[in-house]
């Protein structure tokens, strides 16, 4: 048992509170699960808490459709996938480039947006130096092709 006891009053106001700066960073808070936890005590981290009797399942609305949680893992799981377009120009936000004995130099990056394929040419921005890519791996195997998500090196 905790002491002092979880106050449903006190998780209402921390509520307001974070439902105003939610929307103050431009969310709709209608769509963020704010849960009541303790990770210190485990409460409503995978399980229902019985330490919270007030609180009750919470409904949220996402893209696709609605879906009701209790846990901090119920809203984890149901988080929508950030959408990565393969339709649009290729987006690698360089993490670090390495130099790299026989092969040269390797930019490293997460492709965001497009693909990236041995063949193609892309430009570096701002300055648009351009260059001919010659093979993209990741975790040290050679890939035909990079999407939306992978972590990739290429020279």
């Amino acid at each position: 048992s905790t002491e002092p006891k979880y106050s449903e009053d006190r998780f209402k106001e921390i509520n307001k509170e974070v439902a105003a700066y939610v929307k103050k960073v431009g969310y709709n808070p209608a769509t963020v699960p704010i849960i009541p936890i303790s990770g210190f005590n485990g409460d409503n981290m995978l399980e229902k808490s019985d330490k919270m009797s007030w609180w009750k399942k919470q409904k949220i609305e996402r893209k696709n459709g609605s879906y009701e949680y209790e846990t901090l893992f119920d809203a984890l799981d149901n988080i929508d996938p950030p959408s990565r377009p393969l339709d649009k120009p290729l987006r690698l936000p360089l993490q670090d480039v390495y130099k790299i004995g026989g092969i040269g130099t390797v930019p490293v990056g997460r492709v965001e947006t497009g693909q990236l394929k041995p063949g193609m040419v892309v430009a570096f921005a701002p300055n648009g130096p351009t260059t001919v890519v010659k093979s993209v791996e990741m975790h040290h195997e050679a890939l035909t092709e990079a999407n939306p998500g992978d972590n990739v090196g290429f020279n």
